[in-house]
């Protein structure tokens, strides 16, 4: 089966429109986040705002509500009820849109050859982008988010940009090995719990630097750098946020080893061959069980927990890049060619 080249280069051009895209939404997110956004406050919210004066209520946002329970309708800290930031909308306009140029660069890809699109690292790296961009855009739909905008769209816009630069392949056939329905469902719940383990670390580093400024506070200091991070949740809050969605990432790794098991039976005879993706895998496992593990029977929080699932987040991109590029093994189809 041969390859349709307009639909490779229309994939490509594709993937070229949606990193500019990604980069003025990148933009309106730092603007936004940055508190030079332009706010347009309605006049219901300057009503209520009155009323609250008037009983003495008082708004907590941001770093200055620790220890303090946020609304559970909203993450964002900054967000008053009926305020409306035009900026952070904007971003996430142009998310949608670059999204929608991602998946169709994604689409084009396997349409012209005829397979799902995940054969090397090139499609490995294009298409899981597109799963942590779609995972972040549904959660927005339950939880608001938005302040991690900035954070998700920078690692993705990098993430493109190393596939074209560095990890380009021409579209082709699959070797043997990967020919099989396993594939899809292997590799798909993969990039769920992947995009799902990358806002979570998104979070835990938030987490961090925000522990370190309420702790600077708390010790009667100010401090001097990142008072962006005044317009975010808490530490505790975003500690609780990240392990929710490391709660639900887990399982679904879970399921990409047993899938990989599976397929590695029927491919090779075995359902376990030491190689070194798969002794990879089988260690991000760990690492997020020990995580877990820790939070949920010793009790651990903050710093120490947010630090164990720092070392998961780098075994799961040592997984990703370091072992396609420096072993080699009965997965090295998935490396750069």
């Amino acid at each position: 089966m041969g390859v349709n080249e307009h639909l490779a280069h229309l994939s490509n051009y594709l993937v070229y429109s949606a990193m500019a895209a990604y980069a003025v939404a990148l933009i309106a997110f730092a603007v936004d986040l940055s508190g030079r956004g332009r706010v347009v406050t309605s006049a219901s919210t300057a009503v209520r705002e009155k009323e609250l004066a008037g009983v003495g209520g008082v708004t907590i946002t941001g770093s200055a509500a620790a220890g303090r329970e946020l609304p559970s309708t909203s993450l964002a800290a900054g967000d008053r009820a009926g305020e409306r930031r035009q900026t952070v909308a904007m971003a996430i306009t142009v998310t949608y849109l670059a999204f929608a140029l991602h998946l169709g660069a994604v689409i084009c890809r396997g349409l012209s050859v005829d397979r799902a699109p995940w054969g090397n690292m090139y499609e490995f790296s294009l298409s899981g982008s597109a799963v942590v961009i779609g995972v972040y855009l549904a959660s927005l739909w339950r939880v608001d988010l938005r302040f991690l905008g900035t954070f998700v769209v920078g690692p993705v816009l990098l993430t493109l940009g190393l596939a074209v630069a560095v990890f380009y392949t021409d579209a082709a056939q699959l070797v043997p090995a990967l020919q099989s329905f396993w594939l899809v469902i292997h590799v798909s719940v993969a990039f769920v719990a992947s995009a799902l383990f990358t806002i979570g670390f998104s979070l835990t580093v938030l987490q961090l630097v925000q522990d370190r400024r309420e702790s600077l506070v708390a010790a009667g200091r100010t401090p001097t750098r990142g008072a962006f991070m005044d317009k975010l949740p808490t530490a505790e809050v975003l500690d609780r946020t990240s392990y929710r969605i490391y709660a639900v990432g887990f399982p679904l790794w879970t399921f990409t080893l047993m899938a990989g098991a599976i397929w590695a039976e029927k491919a090779w005879g075995r359902y376990w061959n030491w190689d070194p993706k798969e002794i990879w895998s089988f260690v991000i496992w760990v690492a997020y069980a020990c995580y877990l593990h820790a939070r949920a029977t010793r009790g651990w929080e903050g710093r120490r927990a947010a630090y164990l699932a720092c070392v998961a987040f780098a075994c799961l991109m040592f997984n990703w890049f370091g072992v396609n590029i420096f072993f080699s093994g009965l997965h090295s189809y998935a490396g750069i060619k």
